[in-house]
């Protein structure tokens, strides 16, 4: 079976506990104005530019193809995306494991990986039969038969809460958040332990009322064991450039150390471990 991806991240910290190889999946049902991965929101290989590398040799001629990428001596033309199987990927992840110590592993994202679920749990099979700590993250914008292909795999499901108010959510990413709010009680019924991360960002949920929505919805969740409150950057816009996007969230605002505080404090006083 053979799965897309468009990046492996070793000595990742933040995608779960302990160190961790994050394998980022192609292909992405939600399109958030904010999403810092494009290079994940298709399914198929893409071409990148970087103009910064780029010599002028003209090896690649007037028209970039994929094709041209392997012509170009700088590296300016690249091909995002490959097709791996899931010994190619298990090898790649087990050179790791000297590193992951006794809570450390794989966390598979994306994108969103759950939309090549088949090949992600038959991965995350074979990591545990390795013994490893497993982990997926996760918009929860999938049919419920796809998160139950990956049940028995994954120890750690790291679940993106980005609003309450469905109307809000369509119009900042596109889908409804009807799915994604159920999957995670059922994700929480059958006992898997949840990470909740939720993105603040300005004039999207930065405000009391969505953040009280978000926690009360939390606080009656008995398998979210932590919170996350991510605030805003901007650190993937140059990113659309090199795949000739326009970044749709042109905002120089901030998220400021006393307001971040203030929306931690509305999740504390629920007794909601925040991390």
């Amino acid at each position: 079976m053979t799965g897309t991806i468009f990046d492996i991240q070793r000595f990742s910290v933040h995608d779960g506990p302990g160190i961790r190889t994050t394998v980022f999946m192609k292909g992405c049902p939600l399109r958030c104005k904010w999403c810092h991965n494009p290079e994940g929101l298709v399914r198929t290989r893409q071409l990148q530019f970087f103009d910064e590398k780029c010599i002028a040799c003209g090896a690649c001629g007037e028209r970039k193809t994929l094709s041209d990428a392997e012509k170009c001596p700088s590296e300016a033309l690249t091909v995002c995306g490959r097709e791996v199987d899931e010994n190619e990927i298990i090898k790649e992840i087990l050179k790791d494991r000297i590193f992951y110590a006794d809570n450390g592993g794989v966390t598979f994202s994306g994108g969103e990986c759950l939309l090549q679920a088949d090949f992600v749990a038959l991965v995350l099979k074979k990591a545990k039969e390795q013994g490893l700590h497993t982990a997926v993250d996760t918009s929860g914008y999938v049919a419920w038969s796809e998160i139950e292909k990956t049940l028995d795999f994954c120890d750690l499901y790291l679940y993106d809460i980005k609003c309450v108010t469905k109307e809000m959510h369509k119009a900042y990413t596109g889908v409804d958040n009807g799915l994604i709010i159920e999957n995670i009680k059922r994700l929480s019924a059958v006992g898997k332990d949840i990470w909740v991360r939720v993105p603040v960002i300005p004039d999207f949920n930065n405000n009391e009322s969505e953040m009280t929505a978000i926690a009360e919805l939390v606080s009656v969740l008995d398998s979210v064991k932590q919170v996350t409150l991510m605030p805003y950057h901007t650190l993937g816009a140059s990113k659309y450039k090199t795949l000739g996007m326009e970044y749709p969230y042109d905002i120089s605002g901030k998220i400021g150390a006393s307001e971040l505080e203030a929306y931690r404090k509305i999740f504390s006083d629920r007794n909601i471990t925040l991390a």
